[in-house]
């Protein structure tokens, strides 16, 4: 089974040295494009507000039709605009993925607020293609710790049947109401 094709688009806000994205694609993990004009046509752009879940109805779309999986690498603290201003000017299907919680220094523990490397790894994992996660998150002294704060619910969501499962699922091991309080106090 050949590789999914992942790509990130880069919109430069914040400290390449430190930026997931691009650290993957120096190593030939990801492609990385500083303009959507250079992107894939067809597949998956992971952004987080787009309200529907990386499901298994995604899934031929990235192992059987030759779609890319495409990561929308911005600055948290742009997200909103990040995203309205791509999502204008793109075909590609946009997904979020469930709630996993995040390894890297900067967002340690907090669900949801994942670098890039670990979106497109956690879509990997999702798409049982365990070697391709691993090798994305393989040289960040805390990718491993990545799968281990997420074995349960990367394991139950890979084996989820739908999309509407999957969404399901993420009260097992995330309590969201709490989350959206906590969400609305900070």
């Amino acid at each position: 089974m050949r590789p999914v094709s992942v790509h990130a688009l880069w919109l430069a806000q914040d400290d390449p040295k430190k930026n997931t994205a691009v650290l993957a694609s120096k190593r030939g993990d990801m492609r990385l494009h500083k303009s959507i004009k250079t992107l894939p046509k067809r597949g998956i752009i992971l952004e987080p507000l787009c309200g529907k879940v990386f499901g298994p109805e995604d899934h031929a779309l990235l192992n059987e039709q030759n779609g890319a999986l495409v990561g929308l690498d911005c600055s948290w603290a742009h997200i909103e605009a990040s995203v309205e201003s791509v999502m204008k000017r793109t075909r590609l299907q946009p997904r979020m993925l469930p709630l996993l919680l995040a390894a890297n220094p900067v967002n340690w523990g907090k669900p949801g607020m994942l670098t890039t490397a670990e979106a497109m790894a956690a879509v990997l994992y999702l798409l049982g293609r365990r070697e391709q996660s691993e090798q994305i998150l393989g040289s960040f002294r805390w990718g491993q710790r990545f799968f281990e704060l997420n074995k349960e619910p990367l394991d139950a969501y890979s084996k989820a049947t739908s999309s509407e499962e999957l969404v399901a699922l993420q009260f097992e091991f995330f309590d969201l109401d709490h989350l959206r309080q906590g969400d609305e106090v900070s």
